[in-house]
Formats: C-alpha cells, structure tokens, sequence
C-alpha cells in the first residue's frame, strides 16, 4: 500500500478531487446509506463466506420477479450473442446470472471491507508479477477487464500485489459516493474521472497503471461499430485505441471469476504489440475478441443485464434492439 506522501504525489498526476468526509454527511437523509453500508460491512465480516454466497443468490432469483424488465434485458443480450443456443440454455443462464447478481452486492463489500488476509485465502493468482513487470521498465500499463459482477473484486485483487490508478464515476448520492471512493482507495488504489482523459495519458506517460473496463455501450462518441459475439455492429470504445496509441503502453487482460468457492484471478500476456496503431476499428476489433474470450471463462457472471446494444449504427434507433 502506498504511504501518504507517495498517494499525495501521484494524485496531482491526474485533475481529481477526492470526496471528504464533512458533517453535511451526517444529515438524517443520509442514514440510510450509512446504516445499510455499515450492516453490510458487519455481515461480510461476521457470517461464513458459504453462508453470504446461499443468501447473496437467493436474493438474487427474488429479484428476478422484481425487475421483470431486466431480465428481458440479460435475455435478450444472449439472444443476440449466442443465437445457436436452445432457449432453455439460455433461460437457465439467465437465472445463474441473477443468482450472481444478488451475490455480488456481497462480493463489492467485500472487496471494499474485508481484511488482506482473508481476501488472499479465498483467490487463486496467476501471473501477477505482469502486473510491476512494465512499470519497472517505466512504461504505463492498461489492464484491461470487464464487467464481471464483481468487478469490485477484480480491481481490489489488483490493488493487493500492484496498486494503480482506476477510472471513477462519482455517485450522485454524496454520502454514497465518499464511501464509494473510500472503499475502491483503501488498498492504495488513485482514482481518476471517467472524462479525464489526459489524465489517464498522464498516468500512462508516467509509467502507471490504469484499471479499465472497454467492454459496455458507452454511446456514440468516440465509437465504432464491430463484432461483438454475434452481434456483427456493437457499439465500441475507441478509449483503448485512444490510449495505447499516445502512451505506448503495455496491454494487460485481467479476469477474476468464482469457480466454486474461491476466485480465479489471471493476468494475461501483454497484447499491445498485435494492436493495429491508428486504427481505432481494428483495435476495437482486437479488444471486443479479447473481450470474448474473458467473458467465456464466466459466462453466467458478466453484466448480461446492462443493456449492451443499445445504440445502434444509424443513430437513429437507439435501445430497438430492446423493444418488447
């Protein structure tokens, strides 16, 4: 973990200003964010992993007949994706994947709240020494990941062995954000806007690395239209492109998928050099195929409930794909 001066210095790397703690926080329209993060907390910290994991997915199958819509949603995806599956593969994933999702409500507390010591017992690592591998040669290093349901963990996993910079979407709820911020920093982790590109960049340059996550329909700006799947015109980032081609950076796929009871934890090779400079669409072609192949190692624990095609080419039919 980095000691105060050092989180100091590499701050004024990017243009973020950290959430404080001030006594407006304490305003009664906040206790219930307070009171349901602090019993969270005490949970994941006091019951047995096996006995949050019956609980997490049982709330998870629940809300599957709460958020009806959703679950239209996440089939609809695989529809789309794996056409050449029966419908009842399909419907059975779908309910795996709500059944992760209830859990991973579980998984981002104990990302945020649980000790080292019991995080470590329960991930198997593989090849992290990648991770320092490029920073000691002082050049900046983007691990790529995906929006696994507990994406909390994967970057937590990270932050355990290496920390580095993150790309930050503040909450609007300011009491929810301060916790927030806290939880993905603790581990020595410096998080950086979402619109702050040049200060990614600047993380890079310097020899950083930067968590980031090219796998979600982020809108048309500054995107292209590849295969993603089946799907033969998902709307892409062209961040990736974006950032490799003005830093030079090493390119990392990271994945942190539950294979039972305990967490597989891989970093892949470096894939920078197989990235077609310039040319933002056979990046994006490049980083949609790795993409694939992370999200394959856990299928039924990807985000299939974000609404992954919503924008369409001609930007004129945005969320059709959606439509009852």
């Amino acid at each position: 973990m980095t000691n105060k001066n050092t989180s100091q210095k590499e701050e004024s790397l990017v243009n973020f200003v950290p959430p404080k703690f001030s006594l407006s926080l304490l305003h009664p329209k906040y206790w219930g964010v307070w009171f349901g993060f602090g019993f969270i907390a005490l949970i994941v910290n006091v019951l047995p992993y096996r006995v949050l994991y019956c609980i997490g997915r049982s709330l998870g199958y629940l809300s599957m007949f709460i958020v009806k819509k959703r679950v239209k949603v996440a089939q609809r995806n695989l529809e789309l994706c794996f056409p050449e599956i029966s419908e009842t593969r399909r419907d059975h994933v779908v309910k795996e994947n709500f059944k992760n999702t209830g859990f991973a409500i579980f998984e981002s507390a104990i990302a945020w709240f649980w000790p080292d010591w019991r995080l470590k017992k329960r991930v198997g690592y593989y090849h992290v020494d990648r991770l320092t591998k490029f920073e000691k040669e002082g050049r900046g290093t983007l691990i790529c990941g995906v929006h696994a349901l507990n994406v909390e963990l994967t970057a937590r996993c990270c932050a355990l062995f290496s920390p580095g910079y993150g790309v930050y979407r503040p909450h609007n709820n300011p009491a929810y954000n301060f916790i927030q911020h806290w939880g993905r920093t603790r581990s020595g982790n410096i998080m950086v806007d979402r619109k702050d590109v040049k200060g990614m960049l600047k993380v890079l340059r310097k020899g950083k690395k930067l968590f980031y996550l090219p796998d979600h329909d982020y809108g048309s700006r500054k995107a292209v239209f590849v295969p993603f799947f089946a799907v033969p015109d998902a709307c892409t980032t062209t961040g990736t492109s974006i950032l490799v081609d003005a830093s030079k950076c090493a390119v990392l796929p990271v994945s942190c998928f539950r294979v039972g009871f305990r967490y597989d934890f891989r970093i892949e090779q470096d894939i920078s050099e197989d990235f077609p400079h310039r040319d933002p669409e056979g990046a994006a072609i490049l980083m949609n195929k790795t993409i694939e192949k992370l999200i394959l190692r856990g299928g039924d624990q990807w985000m299939w409930l974000h609404k992954r095609f919503k924008t369409m080419p001609d930007g004129q039919n945005k969320g059709i794909r959606y439509k009852d």
